[in-house]
């Protein structure tokens, strides 16, 4: 029997390879001839890097950026040589966690443009990049000006960075920019459809766990403004209204405007850089999961893209979980033919998270129902 685990992390308790090693383990054990595949997964936010490195053989690289809000901070992505890409999340060099204090007019993502440049000094043509968590609401403006952009105010100097440069900027300079980054194909994973400013906009929508005031909502929202029309004039692109565009407090308007990346659904991006589908496709039994099944889980999380790619094939899927809730019966409609917990009694949570607790009680759980089958 051919079957294909691809189950996505338990945050704080298992990474997705550990998850899917303890699965196989549990499979072998009900049927020792079992031929078994292991593909990472994730949804393209936080643990997707960690996920395609290890899935993928890929090789971890660490370095220091400028964080948030200026200082230097260290922060790594995957590189995955073989195919010339690089794997990261934006958090890691401009995220929320990064900050003890927010300060969205000042916060930048230089940092980002820092990591996706040292990609392109190692070779890489091609760049995943997860864009959740982030800290900023510069409108990708920190990025760009990493590449080698520059954005100058009425009296021909430079804006600075943060959201308070986007009111600024009159005039838009590219002679400078590294020839790099024109080589690379950008995949974004996002999975928001906000467009860059309006009530529906990056700033009013989720500036606020950023930082930004009611005060200043309509100030920043009109500097993201700003920044769209002097775009418009420089690059001939009006990107700003597009599904996506106000994710990560612009950034996704930043790269559809000027690097002419391709916003997809995470779990869509990561299943495509894994090769997943065509495993999938020769597999007869799916097995996926999460930390927590319950009627979120129908919302684009990883295991219902898994779960529909399945049904396309006509292939059964199987999922384990942590815990699962009263409500997780909606998943059993959305592709998810059975699903199951690991935990076998009666424990705290703190207990239950831990890694070699956790890859035993999976291992069991998955064991017991494949001596079913």
């Amino acid at each position: 029997m051919n079957i294909l685990i691809s189950i996505d992390s338990f945050k704080g308790s298992m990474t997705s390879m550990q998850a899917g090693k303890a699965a196989e383990k549990g499979i072998l054990r009900a049927m020792p001839d079992a031929d078994i595949s292991i593909c990472p997964l994730a949804d393209g936010g936080e643990g997707t890097t960690d996920a395609l490195i290890e899935g993928m053989g890929g090789e971890k690289i660490e370095l220091e950026v400028t964080g948030p809000l200026g200082d230097k901070v260290c922060c790594y992505y995957g590189l995955l040589k073989e195919n010339k890409t690089a794997v990261m999340e934006m958090a890691s060099a401009a995220g929320i966690t990064l900050v003890s204090e927010k300060n969205p007019m000042m916060a930048t993502t230089y940092g980002v443009g820092e990591m996706i440049l040292d990609a392109a000094k190692r070779g890489c043509e091609k760049v995943i990049i997860g864009i959740g968590g982030s800290a900023t609401n510069d409108g990708g403006i920190g990025m760009l000006q990493a590449f080698g952009y520059q954005f100058l105010d009425k009296n021909g100097k430079d804006v600075g960075k943060g959201a308070a440069a986007l009111e600024k900027v009159e005039r838009i300079i590219d002679d400078k920019v590294n020839p790099l980054i024109s080589k690379i194909n950008f995949q974004v994973a996002c999975d928001v459809d906000n467009p860059l400013y309006g009530e529906k906009g990056a700033t009013y929508i989720f500036g606020a766990q950023k930082g930004v005031t009611d005060e200043l909502k309509p100030v920043i929202d009109n500097g993201m403004k700003n920044f769209a029309d002097k775009t418009k004039q420089k690059l001939g692109v009006s990107c700003e209204k597009l599904p996506g565009a106000g994710a990560a407090g612009g950034l996704g308007f930043a790269f559809l405007a000027y690097l002419n990346a391709e916003l997809t659904p995470g779990v869509q991006l990561i299943i495509q850089a894994a090769g997943i589908e065509e495993k999938i496709r020769t597999a007869d039994i799916v097995v996926t999961g999460e930390g927590r099944i319950d009627s979120q889980t129908v919302m684009g999380k990883a295991p219902i893209g898994i779960a529909k790619i399945a049904k396309k094939y006509g292939k059964k899927v199987i999922a384990f979980a942590g815990n699962v809730s009263d409500d997780a019966c909606v998943c059993n409609q959305n592709g998810i033919d059975a699903f199951f917990p690991i935990a076998r009694g009666v424990t705290t949570l703190e207990a239950a998270m831990q890694t070699e607790t956790a890859m035993k009680n999976m291992e069991l759980a998955v064991e017991q129902v494949f001596r079913v089958l």
